[in-house]
């Protein structure tokens, strides 16, 4: 059974969102976590981040690459 690593930090919900949607639709195994605690009303992800992606790790390499021109093209206001 291939593992699963942390492949990257996210920086909101709709990366999140968006990742998500991108990795499913290329059929990459993938989980998205969020840092959000209710507990202590979203101190956490001011810290950390919104949260992470994680991958099977012989698919790091494309799931950085995606999430790359995902930001690219947030930044030129794709």
């Amino acid at each position: 059974m291939e593992e699963y690593a942390r492949i990257a930090v996210l920086e909101n919900e709709v990366e999140a969102r968006v990742l998500d949607d991108l990795l499913t639709e290329r059929g990459i195994p993938h989980a998205i976590q969020s840092y959000r605690d209710l507990a202590y009303d979203g101190l956490f992800q001011m810290q950390k981040g919104w949260g992470h992606v994680e991958a099977l790790v012989s698919r790091r390499d494309e799931v950085l690459e995606i999430l790359d021109d995902l930001r690219r093209g947030e930044s030129e206001g794709e």
